[in-house]
């Protein structure tokens, strides 16, 4: 994985050169604010393990394989599984980690009105397993409840986070190396350092976190020296920062930008269509010119982010074969074919792609009529199969670091996101295989070859894998970590 990383910048100092400093504070710049106040039950939960503040029972390896957090190791019994715990480990209000700490804090976020999707409808239910152990028991037997323990919104607060009742508070009551100790709602927050922790120091004394939406605004911050480290800068301001003095760092993303194509109406009903669409559109284009390098061209619908996913990059255009392929599917001159794309605008680079793959299809004889419209008028039509083209955005890891539930609810038959309309029984069969598996490695190469069946069955066309930008001007330290299950905090020493 390291060696798809892009790195501008050398040595571990940080970019501005100086010693690190770990007594010194950091101002940080992240680009995704708490919408529900830190809750668990939404997608806040993930961002207080980002942090640093908040960790899980398991974490996972480079490997995408659970690892140990808060529980060094795990056992399964039919639909049980016992996960014992690290000794030692304090929250930061003072309070040990016990089994029955953990089984207050599962518990209420897995009895919400909307339990997080790690542990929605699977029956989850947690005890207490004598003075160092807790079992997690589901309605079947779970394959990867290893994996599952390691979302973000599953994170272990003290039990007097939850003695008031309502939402648990945040303040104070995590294990992790930085201590949550203010926030002003969506613009900031304050952190300390743990210095009980059980682990690894964190790498600064004190941070402020920023909240700033506006990608531009993040730039300006890094280039200005107002903050250390900043996430998510556009690509088009990446010179600049370099300009400046900062060291930038791409690195992959786990999404997909597929040109989904319905499968259940004509023309794509013929899989020579839909090869030729493929044939059609370079790949390496959309990446490395129409997006500025800002994507990887995508092989397949995993990209180098996850331990399977393709790293060869796809062919170029082949406009001939794309031709010959739609003249044996009765479509050319005198037939001449004409479908209908659409996309939305949340996702900037979608419209600048529509365009795009609407010149490289016109080039073969396809007449493309793009529409940039609203995605919640759009999914309802799209999920009915009443659309030709659909460019979307997509993250193929739902919560933890395994691809079965994507598989399963984008691609099989009776898919809840089967926006493709696809049916095989060859594809259907492999994933259920999944629900009995649960090496590792064994499940990642199922994942390869589910891949390589939506390849063979041009089911869509993968477009690009785009990628994840992070900025250090002042600061040393940061790993990336394309599946975003490890802190991005804790790391970073400022450099003075």
């Amino acid at each position: 994985m390291a060696a798809v990383l892009l790195l501008a910048g050398c040595g571990s100092s940080g970019a501005g050169g100086g010693a690190p400093d770990p007594a010194a504070p950091l101002t940080v710049a992240l680009q995704f604010p708490p919408r529900a106040d830190y809750a668990f039950d939404a997608d806040d939960g993930a961002r207080l393990a980002t942090l640093g503040v908040a960790e899980t029972l398991t974490t996972v390896d480079d490997a995408a394989r659970p690892a140990p957090m808060l529980a060094t190791s795990w056992q399964q019994q039919g639909n049980t599984w016992r996960f014992t715990l690290r000794p030692g480990v304090t929250f930061h209000d003072g309070t040990p980690l016990t089994p029955q700490a953990v089984v207050t804090a599962l518990s209420y976020v897995a009895g919400v009105s909307a339990p997080p999707r790690s542990v929605r409808g699977i029956g989850f239910r947690v005890a207490a397993d004598g003075p160092d152990a807790v079992k997690i028991t589901t309605r079947a037997p779970d394959p990867v409840m290893p994996l599952r323990m390691s979302s973000g919104n599953l994170g272990i607060l003290a039990p007097s986070a939850y003695a008031g009742g309502g939402a648990p508070k945040v303040l104070r009551t995590a294990t992790g190396p930085y201590v949550l100790d203010s926030t002003q709602g969506t613009a900031s927050a304050e952190l300390v350092r743990n210095e009980s922790y059980w682990g690894p120091k964190a790498g600064a004394a004190r941070v402020t976190v920023r909240y700033v939406e506006d990608p531009q605004a993040r730039a300006l911050a890094i280039q200005s020296g107002d903050v250390q480290f900043a996430e998510g800068v556009p690509q088009a301001q990446l010179d600049q920062v370099r300009s400046a003095g900062a060291q930038v760092v791409e690195y992959p993303n786990a999404r997909t930008v597929p040109l989904q194509l319905n499968e259940s109406a004509k023309p794509f009903d013929d899989i020579r269509v839909r090869q030729a669409v493929t044939a059609a559109i370079d790949r390496p284009v959309l990446a490395n010119q129409v997006l500025a390098g800002g994507a990887a061209p995508a092989s397949d619908l995993f990209g180098s982010a996850v331990p399977w996913g393709a790293t060869t990059p796809p062919p170029g255009a082949d406009v001939e074969r794309a031709k010959q392929l739609l003249a044996e599917a009765g479509y050319g001159p005198q037939n001449p074919l004409t479908v209908r794309l659409w996309t939305f605008p949340n996702r900037p680079e979608l419209p600048t792609l529509a365009n795009a793959v609407q010149a490289m299809l016109g080039a073969a004889g396809v007449k493309v009529e793009v529409t940039v419209g609203n995605y919640e008028a759009q999914e309802p039509e799209v999920l009915a199969g009443r659309y030709d083209m659909f460019l979307n955005s997509r993250s193929y890891l739902s919560d933890f670091p395994d691809a079965a539930s994507t598989l399963s609810s984008d691609y099989t038959c009776g898919g809840s996101y089967a926006i493709d309309q696809y049916c095989s029984r060859e594809y259907d069969a492999l994933i259920k295989k999944l629900d009995g598996t649960v090496d590792p490695a064994q499940r990642q190469r199922m994942f390869t070859e589910a891949a390589d069946l939506l390849t063979r069955d041009a089911v869509g066309v993968m477009l690009v894998h785009p990628r994840n930008t992070a900025v250090l001007r002042g600061a040393t330290g940061f790993v990336p970590d394309p599946l975003q299950v490890k802190p991005i905090l804790p790391q970073l020493t400022p450099v003075r």
